[in-house]
């Protein structure tokens, strides 16, 4: 059966193509700071998220995972806001400035 049933490798891998192909992936502008901790066990952590889009004020959220850009750290959460037939759950990358542990 043709698509990937015989054995052995007939073409480079993905990997492979892209390490011919030349392109380097960019650097990282500036000292690359440590990332913040994360959990071992591999869950979620329960956090505040400070005047997040759609919700004035401070709400709890639940923490996902961390990313680093260029501008800085930032956090993937999940969160509910008031939905015109009631809470809408929201999932978004947010400034680490805006997230604080619960």
């Amino acid at each position: 059966m043709a698509g990937g049933m015989h054995r052995g490798r007939s073409r480079p891998s993905l990997g492979e193509r892209a390490a011919d192909s030349g392109v380097r992936p960019a650097p990282v502008p500036g000292p690359a700071a440590d990332p913040p901790p994360r959990r071992e066990d591999g869950t979620g952590r329960h956090c505040w998220v400070h005047a997040p889009p759609g919700a004035p004020g401070t709400v709890p959220g639940l923490l996902v995972e961390w990313r680093q850009r260029p501008e800085g750290w930032q956090g993937r959460v999940a969160y509910a806001v008031p939905g015109p037939h009631g809470p809408v759950l929201v999932e978004a990358w947010l400034p680490a400035g805006s997230l604080q542990q619960r």
